[in-house]
């Protein structure tokens, strides 16, 4: 698999190309916008694991330096250290050591024969075969800041199979929770690697998102600014009636307390909600409005 085809990319591309990248093609075979399409589903775990992999840059040198093989890299090293300078200092040719047949290694050869043999001949020849973790994948979920308000469940499909999670109300944009045993296969044997998940919360457009606190505009007219009274502001639990003081100013901030996101497992424990008012200056006054106006500015 290559990693840098996946992504539509050549070897050396930078990390913000890889990021672009990966997000435009996750976004394009996300399951949810491809329901019962298992070819989008197997392109979109490819494109996360070539994420995974090429986002990392220490799995990224692995992977430019071996290839397919790079999750053995570390193995190879040791053994290669075991081997011994005499085998491999100043190498040239092909030959045997240390039990292996390097050949072609100094030119950037195919390593899976190599592997083979290695990973066949550890334990002192006793054929037990190393066991290898297997890679962590990485997905995002999008939601919108409505969806969090209350913990729920969601079934996502990876590699085939439907996971059940329980996305927790209040979870932060960017935040990552890891569902454990749900990546990659170990290898001969080894544990599954985790799979990340990675919520991208989308913006509101009624409501700013402050950590726990939300930020919202309510306009009011002139008359309600000078002299006071009631307005209706809208929550995210509903509309309320919110008192407004005589010789209000343009862009007063008001506090409504636990009308924001819920906090994040504290159950019952909200953030607050930041009103500014913004007055309405009016444009179609009648003449005897204007009079009266006149009237105020002389008195």
């Amino acid at each position: 698999m290559d990693y840098y085809n996946i992504l539509g990319l050549k070897k050396g591309a930078s990390d913000k190309d890889i990021k672009s990248a990966y997000r435009k093609l996750a976004r394009k075979y996300h399951p949810d916008l491809n329901p019962n399409d298992k070819e989008a589903n197997k392109k979109f775990q490819e494109i996360n694991e070539a994420n995974e992999v090429l986002s990392d840059p220490d799995k990224r040198k692995k992977y430019d330096d071996y290839g397919d093989n790079w999750q053995h890299a570390e193995a190879y090293e040791q053994q290669k250290q075991q081997a011994g300078s005499r085998q491999y200092s100043g190498y040239q040719g092909g030959g045997q050591g240390g039990g292996f047949n390097y050949e072609s290694f100094g030119d950037g050869g195919d390593f899976s024969d190599y592997f083979s043999q290695m990973f066949s001949g550890m334990g002192g020849g006793g054929g037990r075969q190393a066991r290898y973790r297997g890679q962590d994948y990485s997905s995002e979920l999008h939601l919108n800041l409505r969806d969090i308000l209350e913990s729920q469940k969601k079934t996502l499909t990876v590699n085939g199979k439907n996971i059940r999670i329980t996305i927790p109300a209040g979870v932060e944009n960017g935040q990552t929770i890891k569902i454990a045993g749900h990546g990659g296969a170990g290898t001969n044997g080894g544990p599954a690697g985790d799979l990340l998940i990675t919520f991208v919360i989308k913006d509101d457009p009624q409501f700013k998102r402050d950590g726990n606190n939300l930020q919202t505009n309510v306009n009011i007219d002139l008359y309600t600014a000078v002299l006071g009274g009631d307005t209706i502001a809208e929550t995210l639990a509903g509309k309320v009636k919110v008192p407004v003081k005589p010789g209000t100013q343009n862009n007063t901030k008001v506090k409504l307390k636990g009308k924001g996101m819920p906090v994040y497992k504290k159950d019952g424990q909200f953030g607050d909600l930041y009103i500014n008012y913004q007055v309405q200056i009016p444009t179609d006054l009648t003449e005897k409005q204007k009079e009266l106006f006149k009237q105020l500015q002389n008195a």
